[in-house]
């Protein structure tokens, strides 16, 4: 069936937006090679053959393919990741190969992907082929875009020596310490509160895929996908905010006023290892404070870090992420706006107990988040004006957000009962300012679809 001129369009679309990410990951694979380490690229084509970093997020990664398919065709590609998935592992323990780092499987939903965007190329026309390859690059988005922020990840703690965990420490005055009052919390919580967080910590891209295919359960049906969806604002998020890693470089309370992973290797079921095994002498925390000792209010200052910790927590992308899986839950059954709540707040309290964030990186976070989400639904509306109204204001207010943590900590943290408050009515306002805005743009008429996007007429 030969394609309209809608459909041309919107192919061309993908393919811009796919020439674009490959030359977003190229440049990264470079920038990671010049420290000696391999890039998103090489991991990922890694992953083909050897134990992948996470199954999990794999299969997860195949589940969204598969909205794309029939039931029959998802029964076909299951079945053919598992049994792709029992070979490997047949072969693994005929050859004495273990498994030390890694899922033993994932290889088998990583092959089905990389099958159905081949099989597109090579057997599908028309419609049928742009489908399943928007489909197969949805899937493996969510698979590189892992790989991308470990990547983001590493050039961070790289290029940036020094840290500024001291002005926010400060800043977070004005909120009560929440990271320190939280964490002792986590901490009395013992083995089962830190593990049932954690589950839920480290499976936010399970949780967003979960409400993704929600969203997405019409697609094989209309055989096209809806206008906007939780995976878009995932990947937008993971692509604009590692850069503000960058500028505003912060490693954490656990990790500046803490021993690091070490304060949960007791309680955990994964203990996680610490970078140069046991205690690194290169970990250069302030003091052994968090979460029993508040640090004092003092002159903040920038201090030399280590060079494998990442620099990643302002703004708190999980925050952001659930967020984001908090607003589109909205809109399904109450089970699913259940478990967005949950999520969120699991999330948070993660975040902080954790010693992974400070306050105010999780109120950066959910501003963050309402500005892109805004930003994306305006952008699909053809940029309304109460969406750019909003846009401008949810980043005027982030900027102000992250040019008060590092020019007014001191005077932040001497007057907590201004401070404190204007930080949650800054967030307030934001979450105000969204609603509106889409309560605004569902009450404008829609505005009228490009000429080119129009499908032909017919004669």
């Amino acid at each position: 069936m030969p394609l309209t001129r809608r459909h041309r369009a919107g192919a061309g679309l993908w393919a811009a937006a796919g020439v674009t990410a490959l030359a977003f990951l190229l440049a990264l694979e470079i920038a990671a090679r010049h420290y000696g380490l391999p890039g998103p690229l090489t991991n990922q084509a890694r992953e083909v053959v050897f134990a992948p970093k996470s199954g999990f997020l794999l299969y997860a990664g195949m589940a969204l393919m598969m909205t794309v398919l029939t039931w029959r065709q998802r029964f076909v590609a299951l079945a053919a990741a598992v049994g792709i998935d029992l070979a490997v592992a047949a072969l693994r323990w005929a050859l004495g190969v273990q498994v030390t780092d890694g899922h033993p499987f994932g290889n088998g939903a990583l092959w089905v992907i990389l099958g159905t965007a081949v099989l597109a190329v090579t057997r599908r026309t028309g419609d049928e082929r742009v489908l399943l390859l928007k489909g197969a690059g949805l899937g493996l988005l969510l698979v590189t875009g892992r790989k991308t922020g470990d990547t983001w990840l590493l050039l961070t703690s790289k290029t940036r020596p020094t840290v500024l965990d001291q002005y926010v420490a400060t800043a977070d005055h004005a909120l009560g310490d929440p990271s320190w009052l939280v964490g002792r919390l986590v901490t009395a919580t013992g083995p089962v509160g830190f593990n049932l967080l954690d589950i839920v910590y480290g499976q936010l891209a399970v949780a967003a895929v979960a409400v993704a295919l929600y969203q997405l359960r019409h697609v094989a049906v209309e055989r096209r996908f809806p206008r906007h969806h939780l995976v878009r604002t995932f990947l937008v998020i993971g692509l604009l905010g590692p850069a503000v890693y960058l500028i505003f470089p912060v490693v954490g309370p656990v990790f500046a006023y803490g021993t690091g992973v070490e304060h949960w290797a007791s309680v955990s079921l994964w203990p996680e290892a610490p970078v140069g095994g046991g205690h690194d002498p290169g970990h250069w925390e302030v003091a052994d404070l968090w979460p029993h000792t508040m640090p004092a209010v003092d002159t903040p200052h920038s201090m030399p870090f280590d060079g494998f910790t990442p620099r990643n927590c302002m703004p708190s992308l999980h925050t952001a992420w659930a967020v984001a899986i908090f607003i589109h839950s909205r809109s399904g059954p109450r089970l699913l706006r259940f478990a967005g709540a949950f999520w969120l707040v699991a999330t948070l309290t993660a975040t902080l107990g954790f010693g992974y964030h400070y306050g105010v990186d999780l109120i950066a976070g959910a501003v963050f988040t309402l500005t892109v989400e805004a930003a994306l639904r305006s952008f699909d509306r053809g940029w309304d004006r109460p969406g750019l109204r909003f846009v401008g204001y949810g980043t005027t207010v982030f900027v102000a957000l992250l040019l008060s943590y590092r020019w007014l900590p001191l005077e932040m943290a001497r007057h907590p009962w201004v401070a404190g408050p204007l930080l949650l009515l800054a967030l307030a306002s934001a979450v105000y300012g969204y609603l509106r805005t889409q309560r605004e743009a569902v009450a404008e008429p829609p505005l009228t679809p490009r000429q080119d996007l129009q499908p032909e007429a017919t004669h």
